[in-house]
């Protein structure tokens, strides 16, 4: 039982440095784009920080995956934080900068994952059990960045990848996309539990996030190591 909470806690101590410093990047991106072409609500609200607790939210930040990373062992980990009010009337061209400031988070989250990677390359400096520790940080921050990037990319409102689909399609087109994004995040939930249970229960596989997110981060991240000489 002591090794169970001793691995459990391990795990638990090289996710939540990854973690926070992947929420808090990539949310205070997109306040810093947006104050920058023109909108500065996430500023006069002190958003654009790299202050982890200014983006937490305590459920989506800290319950959840604390829950799912002890229910499932260390295997399972998602949440969200706070997101970044953004009032794109006040962008100075809404529709172009809108695109703009929703990929500021996923290149944001790309940016760290390469600069991750390339830390790697000084845990060579640090003695065995704390190397060790580093090490492990500094992977799953690769892994975190990559999959946020690859998720929040997903071309379904609220996320990311939404809002750059609804700034890019032709105007009809992106007001229907924008009309999903009330029901968008019970979609992306239903998908990511629901579906993998009832898959369970059926003798199924219905873990759609497998294919759609896990195989696409997986390649981005060998490209990433290849590139840093990682690997």
């Amino acid at each position: 039982m002591g090794s169970d909470w001793y691995a459990m806690a391990f795990t638990a101590s090289i996710w939540i440095l990854p973690v926070l410093f992947a929420i808090t990047l990539h949310e205070a991106a997109h306040g810093w784009v947006a104050w920058r072409l023109g909108d500065d609500t996430a500023r006069a609200l002190g958003r654009v920080s790299f202050n982890p607790l200014r983006h937490i939210d305590p459920f989506g930040t800290v319950l959840m995956p604390a829950l799912l990373l002890f229910a499932s062992g260390g295997r399972m980990m998602f949440g969200f934080a706070k997101p970044v009010p953004v009032d794109f009337s006040r962008l100075r061209q809404p529709r172009r900068d809108m695109v703009l400031v929703a990929a500021a988070g996923p290149g944001s989250n790309i940016l760290l994952a390469v600069i991750s990677a390339l830390l790697i390359h000084g845990t060579v400096l640090f003695e065995a059990d704390a190397q060790r520790w580093i090490l492990h940080n500094l992977v799953n921050s690769v892994w975190i960045n990559l999959l946020l990037a690859v998720f929040n990319m997903l071309p379904l409102p609220p996320l990311d990848g939404g809002r750059v689909a609804v700034g890019l399609l032709p105007p009809e087109l992106a007001r229907q996309l924008a009309r999903v994004e009330r029901a968008g995040m019970i979609i992306i939930l239903a998908a990511l539990f629901i579906l993998p249970w009832i898959g369970g229960k059926m003798g199924l596989d219905l873990n759609i996030f497998r294919w759609l997110i896990g195989e696409p981060t997986a390649y981005l991240m060998d490209l990433v190591f290849s590139l840093t000489g990682v690997r």
